[in-house]
């Protein structure tokens, strides 16, 4: 079956999925909202900024028009960062067919409202979408996805059917997809691991050792279980792809964004300083403020993320807030 397949976002991930799935037999286009990112996907077949040495098939339809992206489309693919997912989708969703399926491959948590990338869809889009959201989650890191490298992931829907059709539609020989009916544990697992790998980068940039790191993904994990399972999710969620197995890959592998974030500032430099030499996003270092105001609201307890917003707003030496975590009150596990 050919399906029709509009992506929001010509960030990694977008222009990843957008090859993958066009390779697959599927008709895609591709939107961009960067004048610079559309002329070389135009013009060379590539994203050098976001995705580098990854050759975009002729086939992909490449454009600036919401409209184009959208309309006719039998899936919907939402890439594009948390921050912009609100007023990207607004502007998609007079297009949208009234029974296209919508998976949101965004990971974060909307900053002032604290709210779900699905909350924030089923506000835009209308409540009666929430039956056609999915959302994709899992360790990926997009360059391998392009590369065509195997990769396993998750996509969660509150009906079954959905879910399928989404993992009909989007697996490949090399893109394995698992589905879930946990929206609330597969959102908050790829929201809260990015704050997490921060953490372990500051681990990294302290030369902290192999033990500490193990030892702050496996409270991470506690600290994400925690408030997913307060948000209405199931735990054992948490310890599958979209949790431990997206954790562990953000906190460990040299390509994550966030993790990148946390050596650098446990190597002394200045938040501000490394993100103005970063062209990609580190969801993290947003979600950080977000995540610890959302934890607080729900009275859930997560220490990690409450010294990570320490650091990252607050200006706290990351020496200390390892001394603070060590010097807890000890307890049970």
């Amino acid at each position: 079956m050919v399906w029709t397949i509009g992506i929001i976002g010509a960030g990694g991930w977008g222009t990843a999925l957008a090859k993958i799935l066009c390779e697959k037999g599927s008709e895609v286009v591709l939107w961009c909202r960067s004048e610079e990112s559309f002329r070389n996907l135009l013009d060379l077949r590539t994203n050098p900024a976001y995705l580098p040495g990854i050759a975009v098939p002729a086939s992909v339809r490449i454009t600036r028009s919401i409209e184009e992206a959208v309309t006719d489309k039998k899936f919907l693919l939402c890439t594009v960062p948390s921050h912009g997912v609100r007023e990207t989708l607004s502007l998609a969703a007079s297009c949208l067919d009234p029974h296209a399926l919508v998976v949101c491959g965004t990971k974060g948590i909307e900053e002032g409202s604290q709210k779900t990338m699905g909350e924030v869809l089923s506000e835009v889009l209308g409540s009666d979408a929430a039956e056609r959201l999915a959302f994709l989650s899992g360790p990926t890191f997009a360059i391998e996805v392009g590369r065509g490298l195997p990769a396993a992931v998750t996509v969660a829907a509150r009906s079954e059917s959905v879910a399928r059709g989404v993992q009909e539609a989007l697996s490949t020989p090399n893109f394995r997809i698992y589905t879930s009916r946990d929206v609330v544990g597969v959102q908050v697992g790829g929201a809260v691991k990015n704050v997490i790998a921060i953490a372990a980068g500051i681990s990294d940039g302290l030369e902290l050792g192999a033990n500490s790191r193990a030892a702050l993904i496996t409270r991470g994990l506690a600290e994400m279980t925690r408030l997913a399972v307060r948000m209405g999710g199931e735990p054992l969620t948490l310890s599958g792809l979209a949790g431990l197995g997206d954790l562990v890959l953000t906190c460990t592998g040299d390509l994550s964004r966030n993790r990148k974030v946390g050596v650098e500032i446990g190597r002394g430099h200045k938040i501000g300083e490394i993100l103005a030499g970063m062209r990609m996003i580190a969801e993290g270092v947003r979600n950080t403020g977000t995540v610890f105001r959302l934890a607080s609201r729900l009275h859930v307890e997560m220490p990690i993320v409450e010294q990570m917003q320490l650091v990252i707003n607050d200006g706290k030496d990351p020496m200390a807030a390892v001394r603070d975590l060590m010097q807890r009150s000890l307890k049970a596990e």
